[in-house]
């Protein structure tokens, strides 16, 4: 088996060390011993883009809202979607993952960074889902391995009562909430419910030939 190069780390603001590696043409980002992302599993990555997209059917210019970059899957998948009326913001918390989307990853992120489509903002997703009422038609929502603040243990506050109100306040009437997570969780399926969503769970196999492991994503229209 070819050897994992190391190539970079990054810290995560209030959290922990993200790591870099590179095995052949494959990149890893790792947490401790969790592997949050490969390049070699994207299939429930862009599924988060695309079914919310799906979702939006008959929407005229639909202004995204996501919240981390990854690797960029999910970012690619909606560009590719969406006609060129729509607007995305991409929030992203730490600095290093987009460096490393413009250097050793550059041929991997294929320019979606520079789409005009896309308006990067360097910062908490939180902060731009309180930009004002009505802001988005989607908020869509992949910074941590399910409903609980891994990277960061700030990011609670976006699973939260408030956080899952703020993002309903966020967003137009109709529009969808969309978390991806590794597995299910009962509970976080009931506060949804109870922060006043239609919800609808999604099992999605991590590869896009559809083997791997089976992830989930929670798709929350508001009323």
């Amino acid at each position: 088996m070819t050897p994992r190069e190391y190539l970079a780390s990054a810290a995560v603001p209030g959290g922990q060390e993200l790591k870099l590696y590179r095995r052949g043409g494959d990149f890893m980002i790792v947490l401790d011993r969790n592997e949050l992302m490969s390049s070699r599993m994207s299939g429930s990555e862009k599924a988060l883009a695309l079914m919310t997209i799906e979702r939006l059917k008959g929407r005229k210019s639909p202004h995204l809202l996501i919240g981390g970059y990854g690797m960029g899957f999910t970012l690619r998948a909606a560009l590719g979607a969406l006609d060129k009326t729509a607007r995305i913001t991409l929030a992203e918390l730490v600095p290093e993952i987009i460096e490393w989307a413009r250097g050793p990853m550059v041929d991997l992120a294929d320019g979606c960074l520079d789409d005009p489509r896309v308006h990067l903002v360097m910062g908490d997703v939180v902060d731009s889902i309180a930009t004002g009422p009505n802001s988005f038609d989607a908020i869509l929502l992949d910074v941590d391995n399910g409903p609980d603040g891994l990277t960061a243990e700030a990011n609670d506050r976006l699973y939260s009562r408030a956080g899952l109100g703020a993002a309903k306040h966020a967003l137009k009437p109709g529009g969808i909430l969309a978390i991806w997570s590794a597995g299910s969780d009962d509970a976080f399926t009931r506060r949804l419910r109870n922060a006043g969503f239609d919800v609808d769970e999604v099992a999605v196999k991590a590869r896009d030939n559809g083997k791997g492991p089976r992830h989930v994503i929670w798709f929350a229209r508001k009323r």
